[in-house]
């Protein structure tokens, strides 16, 4: 693999380390399950990008054959059958017509069976996508009530009966909202697989709009940490 490109191993390998970061510091946390999720997911699309780039044989002797075929088809029809010319303008105006209908669909056809392992390919990476959007919005949740705010007031703060409860040391708070942050990243990483390895455009528009997602989102998970050293400042 070239150096400029990603290592599904290395990925997969910082993600599992991360994990184990996230259940070792917080044993009964959710965010470790949720670390755990993205590994899951880590291994299954290193397979799968890994799969898309590789071309699809079987698919592509399939379209070879109904390639071949069309001309078989044609030759058939002009040399087999009892084919003749028309004999006055109204005959060939209605062969003309149909022959240029036929043209129009044989080469609809055979644009669909170019297309077709191109587009196979960029369903399975936007699925991808869609499974990665789910986790980026699920890591987003988890540091949704971590509000250093509190940390910075807890002298003066009156929870409501609803409030969450805030047992977080100032730096337990920290690692957790880095961690988090880190998922936010790995989740793009994992979908970067897909861009270095499937060139459609469709697809690298999707892994763009995730990692703006991640970005996203990780700059408010920042904001909360700059807040956060701050006031330990």
């Amino acid at each position: 693999m070239p150096q400029t490109a990603l290592n599904p191993a290395m990925v997969i390998a910082t993600i599992r380390r991360l994990r184990d970061r996230i259940t070792e510091r917080f044993p009964d946390a959710t965010l470790a399950l949720t670390g755990g999720r993205l590994l899951a997911l880590a291994e299954t699309h290193a397979e799968r990008s890994e799969a898309i780039a590789r071309p699809n044989t079987p698919l592509r002797l399939i379209i070879s054959v109904f390639l071949a075929l069309i001309p078989a088809g044609l030759a058939y029809e002009l040399f087999i059958l009892d084919f003749t010319l028309p004999t006055d303008v109204g005959e060939f105006v209605a062969l003309l017509q149909a022959s240029l209908e036929t043209l129009f669909f044989i080469g609809a056809f055979v644009v669909f069976l170019f297309t077709l392992e191109n587009r196979l390919k960029r369903n399975r990476a936007l699925a991808a996508m869609q499974d990665l959007h789910v986790l980026a919005h699920l890591v987003d949740m988890h540091q949704l009530d971590k509000d250093p705010v509190y940390l910075l007031h807890r002298t003066g703060a009156t929870p409501t009966a609803s409030s969450p409860e805030r047992s977080l040391t100032p730096f337990q708070l920290n690692r957790y909202l880095d961690y988090c942050s880190e998922l936010l990243s790995l989740i793009g990483k994992v979908a970067a697989l897909y861009a270095h390895r499937f060139s459609d455009p469709v697809a690298l528009e999707a892994v763009d709009q995730l990692e703006d997602l991640c970005t996203g989102l990780s700059r408010k998970i920042w904001q909360k940490v700059m807040l956060l050293e701050r006031a330990s400042a």
